[in-house]
């Protein structure tokens, strides 16, 4: 459950932080991103498997990019949604998915599946490669 938590809030905190760096997407407020990171989880867990599925030609077409395409169209569906988020237009829920995916990515890299903060020692081995 911590975990959970953990992860819903790192997700509103890449939400804001990807409202700053594309100038088309607007959050008024951490509490829209909270409900916004709610609204894009439950869309991402019924309604893109579905669009995978029913666009699989397609991506495999495009080798895989058109998943950017699904990701954005996800975040513009969030924001149909939710009155205190907003994405104006494809190019940005296109580039603000992008980011928000990589953000995401990186901070949850951090947590333990027990919804822990990890840290990782690296040393030097006598080979000169890091472990």
């Amino acid at each position: 459950m911590r975990g959970l938590v953990l992860r819903w809030l790192i997700s509103a905190a890449s939400l804001v932080a990807v409202s700053y760096l594309v100038p088309g997407i607007e959050v008024q407020g951490f509490f829209s991103a909270l409900i916004a990171a709610v609204i894009l989880g439950v869309l991402n867990a019924v309604v893109r498997p579905v669009l995978i599925i029913l666009t699989l030609p397609l991506t495999i077409l495009t080798l895989g990019f058109f998943l950017l395409v699904i990701n954005g169209l996800m975040l513009m569906l969030a924001s149909a949604l939710l009155p205190g988020f907003t994405v104006h237009g494809f190019w940005a829920a296109l580039l603000g998915a992008l980011l928000l995916s990589l953000i995401g990515w990186l901070l949850n890299g951090f947590i333990s599946d027990q919804g822990r903060i990890e840290t990782r020692e690296l040393r030097r081995g006598s080979d000169g490669v890091y472990r």
